[in-house]
């Protein structure tokens, strides 16, 4: 059976997901659940603290599944199966990102902590990017910072994708989300050799 604390995340998670982060107070979980706000603020004081919990949850959610894929699987297959991974566990916590510029003006423990996890995932993408080149799947840099840029456009597109969904669509079904993963995905296109076209192509229609 689950504590207390751990269905107020859930409660939480589900609110904030359905209605967005300013229609959600302590009082709505409170209700939503049954229970009085003194005992959730037995729990949790502020609802930044819930906020932040779900955050750190999310976190260790995309640790789990960067860490579950070894890099044996092949450089491209290993970049696929953990933009899937992402993209799955950013739907599950989609209010982050749906809320993310309201979330990194308010919160400044999440804001900190989060400018650090970025910094750490270039670092994961430029080990993941020399790996392919190394194989001969991706062609050696072009341009000053090439593959850099090439990162923060993964990461903007990764941060925003549910966002656009969200304006374009009544609806975010599993439909949406293979095309937003096609795009994601598709922007590694331009810099493959033709080892990794072909593996590409092998990859998309397994």
């Amino acid at each position: 059976m689950k504590k207390t604390s751990e269905k107020i995340l859930d409660t939480a998670l589900a609110l904030f997901n359905t209605y967005g982060l300013p229609k959600v107070t302590l009082r709505t979980i409170a209700k939503e659940m049954g229970i009085s706000q003194g005992n959730l603020n037995y729990h949790y004081k502020k609802r930044d603290d819930i906020i932040e919990a779900l955050y750190f949850q999310l976190v260790e959610m995309m640790d789990q599944s960067m860490s579950a894929h070894q890099p044996s699987s092949g450089g491209l297959q290993l970049m696929f199966d953990i933009s899937a991974g992402i993209m799955s566990n950013s739907y599950k916590y989609r209010f982050f990102l749906l809320d993310f510029a309201q979330i990194m003006r308010e919160n400044a423990t999440i804001k900190k902590h989060f400018k650090k996890l970025t910094k750490l995932r270039q670092e994961q993408f430029s080990g993941l990017i020399d790996m392919m080149v190394t194989l001969g799947i991706m062609r050696k840099e072009k341009l000053p910072n090439e593959y850099f840029f090439l990162y923060q456009r993964f990461q903007i597109l990764g941060d925003f994708w549910i966002s656009s969904a969200e304006i374009a669509h009544t609806k975010i079904t599993k439909k949406i989300m293979s095309k937003y993963y096609e795009i994601i995905t598709q922007a590694i296109y331009p810099y493959l050799t033709d080892k990794g076209i072909k593996e590409y192509h092998t990859i998309i229609s397994g």
